[in-house]
């Protein structure tokens, strides 16, 4: 199982957002660094209209995805883990 925490990296040392729990002490990990900035899809081969077609698509959800209640969600994998440690 691989488990998420946001973080940034900072005079050497990652600084998570939040601390992951006594169930990782001493577990290995493996830092990605993400590209600060916009993502571009046309790397990842997304053209133009498909970009289009999925944001129109998608746009049914902005309301409720950015409602502050969504805000559960962010953590979902480590709030999950917590709940089996019980």
């Amino acid at each position: 199982m691989l488990t998420s925490f946001k973080g940034i990296y900072r005079d050497g040392k990652i600084e998570l957002s939040q601390a992951p729990g006594e169930e990782f002490e001493g577990t290995p990990v493996v830092v990605t660094f993400l590209a600060a900035g916009r993502i571009d899809l046309r790397e990842d081969g997304v053209a133009a209209a498909q970009a289009a077609e999925m944001r129109a698509r998608l746009a049914t959800f902005a309301e409720d995805w950015d409602s502050p209640e969504m805000t559960i969600y962010d953590d979902y994998d480590a709030a999950k883990v917590s709940r089996r440690a019980r």
